[in-house]
């Protein structure tokens, strides 16, 4: 008796044996049809991707890219041409500093001579307002000398 309520109690194996047939009778039944019909036309959609569209987007992209690829070297060459202009224009920048340079290197030098002629003839002048000053307190002292002696 105890086997008999265990089995009709806790044994569900047949009851689900039978649920699972039926699901799958089922299942291929109605589902089985609809799945066909949808892997027949995603065939013909894949067939006709690679027959039309997959050859007119190729010659599409040919002909793209062969128009991009004319326009990138248009762009390069005009590229490489204002780089060349820019370059000869800094290289003249860079030739007009030079010179600029040079020529006020040459206008330092000139000047440092002038001050230092113009140094040479301020200490000229004043060894001689030296040596003048020298020769009159000299006179004032022989002058002075002869009045110390009354």
């Amino acid at each position: 008796d105890v086997g008999e309520i265990y089995s009709r109690l806790l044994d569900h194996r047949p009851v689900i044996q039978g649920e699972i047939r039926y699901f799958v009778k089922e299942f291929e039944e109605k589902r089985g049809l609809r799945e066909l019909r949808v892997l027949e036309n995603l065939k013909n959609t894949i067939f006709e991707t690679n027959e039309h569209v997959l050859p007119k987007c190729e010659q599409a992209m040919r002909d793209n890219l062969n128009e991009a690829f004319k326009r990138l070297q248009a762009a390069n060459d005009m590229i490489r041409r204002l780089q060349e202009r820019e370059h000869e224009e800094r290289k003249l920048q860079a030739d007009k500093l030079v010179a600029r340079e040079e020529k006020h290197i040459a206008h330092w030098e000139e000047f440092m001579k002038e001050q230092q002629n113009k140094q040479a003839e301020v200490d000229e002048e004043h060894r001689k307002a030296v040596e003048r000053l020298k020769e009159q307190y000299s006179e004032m002292e022989k002058e002075l000398a002869k009045y110390v002696s009354f």
